[in-house]
């Protein structure tokens, strides 16, 4: 069984700095590795990145991570990618790690996705540039998880795990004004996640959604804002399939 610990929307600040340090620590108790699904910080300032790296540095398990749509306010995504890495964590956009634990490998394809809405109600590649750049944005991000997650199922991995922020799914965002779900995410996240496959999809954002979905090709869908998941981050079980040992020498070789 593998564990997962996934939190998002932590929006740290300087007088925030240790607020989740005790519960991280015991990350190694519970998790085997620790997803942030975006909006680390509150305004995107190197400041503010900081105190999230000081956050996860050294909490005995891997970390990975996106961004955001706070973590793009101040313009600066690039340097607070950077000081997210140099505190340890493993920052995707259209990228895949895996994360090798006791209990098997962890594939994580990462993306901060972007809004356009959902089937049925959702936007299209017509009219001004800007709302074709807006649609574009959201389909480079889907493209970049599709990738990613093809990338991991050639890689022997017991689990993948899709991570971003906006969500693929409307399923997550009930309980949100129903006049912001295309701001809220896109089902082309999910239509990505579909086409190459996940065992589960991990996003924040919607602070008033809800925790659980479902993409129409049956993969589970978690929204793990930290409003939402009422605590430091929450723990998913995922089933590894079981290893067959290779034949040693002697009488069980034969």
């Amino acid at each position: 069984m593998i564990r997962v610990a996934a939190v998002g929307d932590i929006h740290m600040g300087p007088d925030s700095q240790g607020a989740l340090r005790p519960a991280f620590e015991t990350l190694q108790e519970w998790a085997d590795v620790l997803l942030l699904a975006g909006d680390l910080t509150r305004h995107g300032t190197p400041d503010e990145a900081r105190v999230v790296a000081r956050e996860i540095k050294d909490l005995g398990v891997p970390v990975v991570a996106v961004l955001g749509n706070h973590d793009h306010h101040d313009e600066q995504p690039e340097e607070v990618m950077a000081i997210l890495r140099d505190g340890g964590a493993r920052v995707l956009e259209g990228t895949e790690t895996v994360v090798e634990c006791a209990r098997g490998r962890i594939g994580v394809a990462g993306t901060k996705g972007f809004g356009g809405g959902f089937v049925g109600r959702s936007a299209g590649e017509f009219g001004e540039p800007v709302m074709k750049e807006f649609v574009r944005c959201t389909r480079r991000s889907a493209e970049g998880l599709r990738g990613a997650l093809e990338r991991l199922g050639e890689q022997d991995c017991d689990v993948r795990v899709a991570l971003t922020h906006f969500s693929p799914v409307p399923d997550t965002l009930a309980g949100e004004p129903l006049e912001i779900y295309p701001f809220l995410g896109s089902y082309l996240l999910a239509e990505a996640i579909d086409t190459a496959g996940a065992d589960l999809a991990v996003h924040g954002h919607a602070h008033a959604g809800t925790e659980h979905g479902l993409t129409s090709g049956g993969v589970r869908v978690r929204n793990v804002a930290q409003p939402v998941i009422g605590r430091a981050f929450h723990v998913y079980h995922l089933h590894a399939p079981e290893r067959v040992p290779a034949a040693g020498p002697g009488p069980s070789a034969r």
